[in-house]
């Protein structure tokens, strides 16, 4: 799959695996800033044309468990009709430790979705969990 980007600025870095194997792409700050509820807001410089019909994750990557920063939407996405720069806030918690410009914040993954209908019911298929929630295995 070729999927275009766009630099939006001289310091953006394309999208890249560090491993053949890898199922995302890194992202790279190329900026950095505050929002108005002290969230640390990250640019990267890129806009991408996801293919109509996929989605764009985008995850935290491992090396987020050194930092003091929760992504904030846990995993983002990106449509494939946006084409704004990609961007990625976390919110602080407790500690300085933070991403630097330059440093790899996320990962992109670009997946397919189906198009899906809801029909609405009154009765659903009976399963072995049925209703059981949160806990019910009693783990």
């Amino acid at each position: 799959m070729v999927v275009k980007f766009k630099r939006l600025n001289d310091n953006a870095v394309v999208p890249a695996k560090a491993h053949p194997t890898d199922a995302g792409c890194d992202l790279v700050a190329t900026s950095c800033s505050l929002d108005s509820d002290g969230n640390v807001v990250y640019g990267t410089g890129l806009a991408i044309e996801i293919p109509a019909g996929h989605m764009g994750l985008l995850f935290p990557r491992s090396s987020n468990a050194k930092q003091n920063l929760l992504l904030c939407n846990s995993v983002g996405v990106i449509d494939s009709d946006y084409r704004g720069e990609v961007m990625l806030k976390f919110k602080p918690v407790g500690g300085e430790k933070r991403y630097n410009i330059g440093d790899r914040v996320a990962q992109l993954i670009i997946m397919p979705y189906p198009n899906v209908e809801f029909e609405e019911t009154d009765e659903l298929s009976a399963t072995i969990r049925g209703a059981g929630g949160y806990g019910s295995t009693g783990k």
